[in-house]
C-alpha cells in the first residue's frame, strides 16, 4: 500500500502533508502536490494532515487514475520538503468536483 494525491488538493496545494512526511516523498506542481510511490513508506501521517482530504490510501476503490498521475509526476517534478502556503484561493476551490479536467495544470512549480 502507498498513499496517493487525489482530486481536491488542485488548486488548493496545502503543504501541511510535506511537513510530516519522513521520507520526503511529495513532489510539488504548479498547483497540485503528488506522492512518489516507489518512495512511500505507507506510515500515513500525511493523511490526517492534509486539511482538504485529498490524501488517500491507494488501496481505496476507484483511485487507479490517481495512482497513475501520483507516479507520472513524481517523476516530473521537484521535491518539496518544507511547507509553503497554500495556494491564494485554496478555500474557494476546496470541495469543487472535476478539478482534474477544469484545473489540472502539469507544470512545475513557477
Amino acid at each position: 500500500m502507498t498513499y496517493v494525491v487525489t482530486d481536491n488538493c488542485i488548486k488548493c496545494k496545502y503543504t501541511d502533508c510535506v511537513e510530516v512526511c519522513p521520507v520526503d516523498c511529495f513532489y510539488e506542481g504548479e498547483n497540485f502536490l503528488v506522492i512518489n510511490p516507489d518512495e512511500c513508506i505507507d506510515c500515513g501521517v500525511c493523511e490526517p494532515e492534509c486539511p482538504a482530504e485529498a490524501i488517500l490510501p491507494d488501496t481505496e476503490p476507484g483511485l487507479e487514475k490517481w495512482i497513475e498521475i501520483n507516479a507520472e509526476y513524481s517523476e516530473k517534478w521537484p521535491n518539496i520538503t518544507e511547507k509553503k502556503d497554500p495556494m491564494p484561493d485554496a478555500d474557494k476551490f476546496d470541495g469543487q468536483e472535476n478539478k482534474l479536467e477544469k484545473y489540472f495544470s502539469p507544470n512545475p512549480p513557477a
